[in-house]
Formats: structure tokens, sequence, C-alpha cells
């Protein structure tokens, strides 16, 4: 069972430079060892003055797949893009959030995690 007592706060920001989906694509979190992860916050800026297209995904390790978040989401230059809107969704040892656009470098994403000791779940 997870330890609420013992909680690890992370936000990271990445400049997205990979155009490929799966493992090609840039990491933008991985749940360690041992713990269970509940992300909360996952922003999407398009710094380019053109639209460009953004694919978000949740890789799941317990099956070895790759699901769409955002599957080619457009969006204007200069805009932004909350994909977590005051949800949250949880994550466990192993899982990925990957990031890819149809332009290197054309997107900045902030993800936030919340990180709990969970002993029982091992990558």
């Amino acid at each position: 069972m997870a330890n609420l007592n013992n909680t690890k706060f992370h936000t990271k920001g990445f400049l997205v430079s990979a155009t490929a989906a799966n493992a090609s694509a840039t990491v933008l979190y991985t749940c360690p060892n041992n713990f269970s992860a509940i992300v909360r916050y996952l922003h999407i800026s398009n710094n380019n003055t053109s639209t460009k297209k953004v694919y978000v995904q949740f890789y799941h390790k317990d099956d070895n797949a790759y699901h769409h978040i955002a599957n080619g989401l457009s969006m204007a230059g200069h805009s932004l893009a909350d994909l977590v809107n005051g949800g949250y969704f949880s994550m466990h040892s192993g899982d990925k959030i990957v990031a890819y656009g149809e332009t290197a470098n054309t997107m900045d994403i902030m993800v936030s995690a919340e990180e709990y000791y969970d002993p029982a779940r091992n990558a």
C-alpha cells in the first residue's frame, strides 16, 4: 500500500525535441521504482508563431504499450493547453509520459507529479 505520509513533489519543464512516437519521443516523466504517482498538471505551450501539432503519450509498463493523451493536438502560434484541467491520473513504477511534435523544439511542456512510496510497486 502506498505511504501517503511521505510524498515527493516534482515539477519539470521540457523543450520537446522529438518528432517521432513511442520510444523515440521525449521522455517527460518516469515514475520511479517502488513509487506510485499522481499527475496533476500537464501544460503545453507552442513557442512558435505558426500553428503546430503536438502528441503526448502515456506508456503503460504493465502491458508495454503507448496510449495517446493528445493525438495531433493542433495549437495556434503562441497558444497554450492544459491537458489535466483540474483532474489527475495515476501512474505506477516504470510508467512514463512522453511527447513529440510535428516540428522539433516548438513545444514547451511542464509536468507536475506527486510521488508516493509504494513498496509493492517494482519496475
